[in-house]
């Protein structure tokens, strides 16, 4: 789904904040559910926090949803730099594809992954839930 909205740094700051608050008042159902919640939640806080920052635009165009039992974390569409007037979805993957730490996905797999699978498991393993 592309947008046409041009948004400013601001606004790109303000959509990612109500993007966890909506992740965040998830109520999933079971511990699987509560795991997948997390799992992507943590995955997105990690992605922010290793994302290289130009402009901010990027970093802030971090977005994250649920759909059942799977999550995702991706480059919101309708985040544009306010430098460049690019859309960060168009140069995010070329960031990415420059590997090493430029690359804040396989960053996140191979930084962090194992401790978010970790606490997945362990969600499961307890039966937690909200």
């Amino acid at each position: 789904m592309a947008f046409d909205v041009k948004l400013t740094i601001t606004g790109i700051q303000e959509a990612q904040a109500k993007n966890n608050r909506n992740m965040a008042a998830l109520r999933p159902d079971g511990a699987l559910g509560r795991a997948v919640q997390y799992g992507t939640m943590a995955a997105h806080r990690y992605a922010i926090g290793v994302t290289h920052v130009d402009t901010g635009t990027l970093r802030g165009s971090h977005r994250m949803e649920i759909g059942g039992l799977r999550g995702r974390v991706y480059i919101d569409p309708g985040a544009t730099n306010p430098r460049s007037s690019q859309r960060a979805a168009m140069y995010g993957p070329y960031e990415h594809e420059r590997g090493g730490e430029h690359a804040f996905y396989q960053r996140v797999i191979d930084e962090y992954g194992q401790d978010i699978e970790r606490q997945m498991n362990g969600l499961v393993k307890l039966g937690i839930t909200p």
